[in-house]
């Protein structure tokens, strides 16, 4: 079952004298969590990233990038343990200082992709429900009764539209509309 973070993670590994700094977040921070990155590092050699979403087509979109790293030795093993995890709407950069010893190709990935587990085996995940988006017309007087039940049946009010009367945009699972419906046409 996919899963996602809601909230970022860090994780400091060390490798024959080279840092590696790992920040998992979700995926729609990966341009301002990339560009904090960048003023907080300035020294970092390497600022290497991977991420996966669900687009609007409920497809997996993935890439990852070496940053400078010979190709294939940060990015992808990086991109192979968000995949492995099945994580999507989630991004990960895992920022490297070089400490004056070279790792190789091997030693490259196993440090990349321990970097990117440790800092998974620290963060809490939600599971990812795919939601669906309906749009209601409530009269003021009945608004309370019927957030009250919203929030008993775990559906998000996204928007609130006061005009003569209040219109609601919801956002729920399928099984949650109808498990919803159910009871209030009862």
């Amino acid at each position: 079952m996919p899963k996602f973070v809601s909230t970022e993670f860090h994780l400091l590994l060390e490798r024959k004298k080279s840092k590696f700094i790992c920040h998992l977040f979700p995926y729609a921070d990966l341009a301002s969590v990339k560009s904090r990155l960048v003023k907080e590092h300035p020294k970092a050699r390497h600022f290497v990233y991977a991420y996966r979403y669900i687009n609007e087509y409920d497809q997996i979109v993935e890439n990852s990038s070496d940053d400078g790293e010979p190709k294939g030795t940060s990015g992808k093993p990086s991109l192979a343990v968000l995949s492995g995890l099945d994580l999507v709407n989630t991004a990960v950069i895992t920022i490297r200082y070089f400490g004056g010893v070279k790792l190789g190709t091997g030693g490259l990935v196993r440090a990349y992709s321990d970097a990117v587990n440790g800092v998974c085996d620290t963060a809490s995940f939600n599971v990812y429900e795919k939601l669906e988006q309906k749009i209601i017309d409530v009269e003021h007087k009945d608004l309370p009764v019927l957030l009250y039940q919203l929030k008993q049946h775990d559906i998000l009010v996204v928007n609130k539209e006061f005009t003569q009367c209040v219109t609601l945009t919801l956002a729920a699972t399928t099984e949650k509309f109808k498990a919803f419906d159910n009871s209030y046409n009862n």
